[in-house]
């Protein structure tokens, strides 16, 4: 039973961080393709928003690749672990990929805003760095 719990802890946070990342890279794409029938010169600014929201998919992998190990000492904490962070995964790349689709919306009218629409996605993925962190701590 306990392994059980563990692998389902392991697909929760890998499952749930590439769901996050898909959503988020979504929303934020969404926003580029009406950006683009605004203002076609602003691709790549479009284009490097959108990609943000797939780094969490990245952590969920790579926390998925270095807690495995976890199943054979600890499945218990590797499934409170996995559904932690498969959640804070999932919720910071939404966020984010809204974040950025706000800032693409506003790019592609023309406002200046890639440096501070920048910061305003790092906020989201700190989050999902320090759950990371705390995980692989564990």
């Amino acid at each position: 039973m306990e392994q059980i719990l563990g692998y389902l802890g392991l697909g929760l946070m890998l499952g749930l961080s590439g769901i996050g990342s898909a959503f988020g890279t979504t929303i934020a794409a969404n926003a580029a393709e009406g950006g683009l029938r605004k203002n076609k010169d602003k691709s790549s600014a479009y284009m490097i928003l959108s990609a943000l929201p797939a780094t969490q998919g990245l952590y969920g992998f790579v926390a998925f690749l270095m807690m495995k190990g976890l199943m054979e000492t600890n499945p218990i904490l590797l499934f409170g672990l996995g559904i932690g962070m498969g959640i804070v995964f999932l919720l910071s790349a939404i966020r984010q990929g809204q974040t950025a689709a706000n800032g693409i919306a506003n790019i592609a009218a023309g406002h200046d805003v890639m440096t501070n629409t920048m910061i305003y996605c790092a906020l989201p993925e700190f989050y999902a760095i320090l759950a990371l962190v705390a995980g692989l701590m564990a």
